[in-house]
């Protein structure tokens, strides 16, 4: 009887001991919930080396959410779990912010509007607004208000307009939305929107990031990559912001985003700085 009672107050304290342990063991899975990043698809080849990267050097799972930003803003609204918004602009940003909830937006990387041109463009930084006039030349842009890409794009026309008075109606009437807009056309999986939308030859003449212009090029050769001059240029500057409650692996992606490593990695993708 001894010996039994000995045994079982043993198994007993063996029980406690592994409930114990177990405990703690469910502080890991608890962070390992990934950080939930939305972000512009402008982005998506920056920020998946830096979340691999991010992930690599802390152990913390990021996922990631590309979309166009206005979107992506309003899938938030709706009540999707972002914990990190980083938009190709400010406004989107700030919305979320003077609704509540979010934290004011900072500014970490900036980029500009480049033209993409087809093959049978030949046009220069100097002759890129008359071409862009032409009424035989298809204009294709991003959709306002949906996509930063395509605010940025009418900015330019305004700015065209003190170049070469009336051009803001005929850039205005003639552009046509074919990405980022809800309904936009979606390119097959694995080709990049702006290569693919050129390559169908949807556009003579497609206005977007310059990042976004130079990685077409990359994939469809044959595509033309024109700077806007002086007159006509159109900076971006893209907007991060966190949900105001978002767990400390979220706060620490945040501040990744702005250190030295993944301010490299955007740079070296054609990204500027802050």
């Amino acid at each position: 009887m001894a010996r039994r009672s000995v045994l079982a107050v043993a198994a007993t304290a063996g029980l406690a001991l592994t409930g114990c342990s177990a405990g703690p063991a469910k502080v890991p899975m608890a962070d390992a919930a990934p950080v939930q990043v939305y972000a512009a698809g402008s982005l998506r080849e920056a920020f998946t080396e830096i979340a691999r990267d991010h992930e690599a050097r802390t152990g913390k799972k990021v996922a990631l959410t590309f979309g166009a930003s206005g979107l992506l803003r309003e899938r938030i609204e709706k009540g999707e779990p972002a914990q990190v918004f980083a938009s190709a602009d400010t406004d989107h940003p700030q919305r979320l912010a003077a609704r509540g909830g979010w934290q004011a937006p900072v500014v970490f990387t900036r980029n500009a509007l480049c033209a993409l041109t087809s093959e049978q463009i030949s046009a220069t930084p100097d002759t890129l607004l008359a071409t862009m006039l032409r009424s035989d030349v298809r204009v294709g842009t991003s959709t306002p208000k949906a996509d930063p890409s395509g605010d940025y794009a009418w900015a330019l026309f305004r700015r065209a307009d003190k170049v070469q008075p009336g051009a803001y109606a005929q850039l205005d009437a003639k552009a046509m939305k074919l990405t980022g807009g809800a309904d936009s056309l979606k390119p097959p999986a694995g080709r990049g929107t702006y290569a693919w939308v050129m390559d169908q030859r949807q556009a003579d003449v497609f206005l977007t990031y310059c990042t976004n212009a130079v990685a077409a090029q990359a994939e469809v050769p044959r595509l033309r990559v024109v700077q806007l001059p002086a007159a006509l240029q159109v900076g971006a500057a893209y907007g991060l912001t966190v949900r105001a409650d978002a767990p400390a692996a979220a706060q620490a992606f945040v501040s990744a985003l702005r250190q030295p490593a993944a301010q490299a990695v955007l740079q070296r993708l054609g990204f500027g700085q802050p």
